[in-house]
């Protein structure tokens, strides 16, 4: 799988824009609240300077008047803000669960191809701390962004009705701190969000796989090196962070420097517009102080340059999953067949450069039991997965009821085979709803009939709460023999036509493994049954055995 494709962050943000159509009434709302709130906030601070015109008979206002609309609009001001906060919020957590939906949907799409190998506490990291960060996208930049905008408009007419200059000067400040100090910024910074992030989600793997493996580190006593390990990763970690706070705050002190630089010019400007006439005294006062009361909003644009580096880091691995292209697309929309045998034709397939099947051929017959063998590393599982069509075949063809897989719907295909793998997953839940993954409308009569011809019902009556027993994480609560038997359980109750079985009894003693060949002999009738195993005693009720050799079956 691809990962850590760098986009511009320009790109990052247009694609995380576009994932907000649902959502587009609410957003032009809290834009709406946030535009007014701030034009409130900034005209009680210039209906100060109205005030001191009125005293000093510059002006018609009564003081009256402008302290009722200074106490109307800070009223006004403190509901807005809460509105506003409240909108842009509802909006962010409501995408974040859209976008979840969207990743696990990615992921379901990608798996298992693209998804073998990758790294599962990375994507812990992803779905969880990454996407999480992009509340800050969505709760606290488009909406201030466009806010910023309208405002930068609004307030440059008013400053420049009283000279165009003064007006020419306020848009150069707000383009300075809301525009050029964030692009500056953020380019002065570089990938270090990604970079951060990256170790962030390498960390969260390192801390998994450490956790699963507690018992082989006690045992082999590693845990000083493991410990020193961690703690190198997480010094690695902290030093990044620590050169994205310094960026941080060189940020804060450039733009509080330009505002302070753009105040004098301001009062300058105004000042020498007086002296020439150009204005009167409100030509200078109230630019001034709407000015120094203005910067609210591209203030806020301003921390965005160091703090985005990290959303558009999370952003961009993000849509790393949602933009992955899988190896096997999803066939829909075809006309549902019914299972009567199945074969492969001149079937070539290839891990990268690694041939791991060459030309096979082989012929499944209805209500047949074959048998695979040959070394490890031959690619019997392998072959077992093309008729699942978790990969493509690079050549030839994979057949069911004589028409080629890719023309069957994925979930005609999926209802046709069961696959029992060598490792059995076991989800944190009861073993009754392990079992039912199978068929989630089962009944409890149907799942203990799978149990007892899986062997299994009778150890699971014995646990203290039965079918309702946690197996706990990965099923680490059962032991490996346990895990396999229901995993069969789980064949047995899906009850499709073809069971695809690689090495169904790898794990079991003797005396299971006879119940349940036994089981597997008495479903012989009306199932076709492909049974991928090392040992002689399983070979021994199939039809035809295929031996498979550097590639090649005979």
């Amino acid at each position: 799988m691809n990962t850590n494709k760098k986009r511009s962050g320009f790109k990052v943000m247009t694609s995380l824009i576009g994932l907000v159509k649902p959502m587009t009434g609410y957003m032009i709302l809290a834009i709406l609240m946030g535009l007014m709130g701030h034009l409130c906030a900034s005209f009680i601070t210039i209906s100060g300077g109205f005030a001191i015109l009125s005293v000093l008979g510059k002006n018609s206002l009564h003081l009256a008047v402008i302290f009722a609309a200074m106490a109307g609009m800070a009223v006004l001001r403190a509901v807005l803000r809460y509105a506003e906060q409240s909108c842009n919020h509802f909006i962010a957590f409501k995408l974040l669960a859209l976008i979840r939906d969207k990743v696990f949907g990615a992921l379901r799409k990608l798996c298992p191809a693209k998804l073998e190998g990758r790294d599962k506490g990375d994507l812990i990291s992803v779905i969880t701390s990454d996407i999480e960060l992009l509340e800050v996208f969505y709760a606290h930049t488009i909406s201030p962004v466009a806010i910023a905008a309208l405002f930068t408009v609004i307030m440059c007419i008013f400053i420049g009705s009283y000279n165009p200059l003064l007006g020419v000067i306020a848009l150069a400040a707000y383009i300075t701190v809301g525009v050029i100090i964030p692009i500056a910024v953020s380019k002065l910074s570089g990938d270090m969000g990604l970079v951060f992030r990256t170790k962030s989600g390498e960390l969260s793997a390192f801390v998994l796989d450490s956790l699963r493996g507690l018992p082989q580190i006690q045992q082999f006593g590693t845990g000083r090196k493991r410990l020193a390990q961690m703690s190198e990763k997480m010094e690695e970690l902290s030093e990044n962070e620590a050169k994205m706070k310094r960026f941080s705050g060189r940020n804060t002190a450039a733009t509080n420097t330009t505002i302070l630089i753009f105040d004098i010019l301001m009062l300058f400007a105004s000042g020498m517009l007086f002296v020439n006439g150009a204005v009167g005294f409100d030509g200078v006062l109230i630019p001034v102080i709407a000015l120094m009361s203005s910067f609210g909003p591209v203030v806020a644009l301003a921390a965005l340059g160091s703090t985005l580096q990290n959303t558009f880091a999370a952003g961009n691995r993000v849509l790393d999953i949602l933009e992955e292209k899988p190896v096997v697309e999803e066939v829909s929309g075809k006309q549902n067949i019914e299972f009567n045998g199945a074969s492969s034709e001149n079937v070539t397939f290839a891990y990268g450069d690694e041939t791991i099947l060459d030309n096979v051929s082989v012929d499944i017959p209805k209500n047949s039991v074959i048998g695979i063998a040959g070394r490890s590393g031959s690619g019997k599982s392998t072959f077992l997965k093309l008729f699942m069509r978790f990969w493509n075949v690079d050549n030839g063809s994979i057949n069911i009821s004589g028409k080629n897989i890719n023309d069957v719907n994925t979930s005609n295909l999926r209802d046709m085979e069961s696959f029992v793998t060598q490792e059995t997953h076991l989800f944190a839940d009861s073993i009754k709803n392990n079992i039912k993954i199978a068929k989630l409308d089962a009944t409890d009569v149907e799942v203990y009939e799978a149990c007892k011809k899986a062997s299994v019902h009778d150890f699971i009556m014995g646990l203290p709460k039965g079918y309702d027993t946690p197996v706990g994480e990965l099923g680490g609560t059962l032991s490996g023999g346990e895990k396999q038997r229901i995993g069969l359980a789980r064949a047995f109750l899906h009850n499709a036509d073809m069971m695809l079985l690689d090495e169904p009894t790898s794990n079991l003693d003797s005396l299971n493994e006879a119940v349940i060949l036994k089981s597997l002999h008495e479903e012989r009738n009306g199932k076709t049954i492909v049974l991928v195993s090392h040992r002689k005693s399983s070979m021994r009720m199939v039809d035809r055995v295929y031996s498979v050799e550097n590639g090649r079956m005979s």
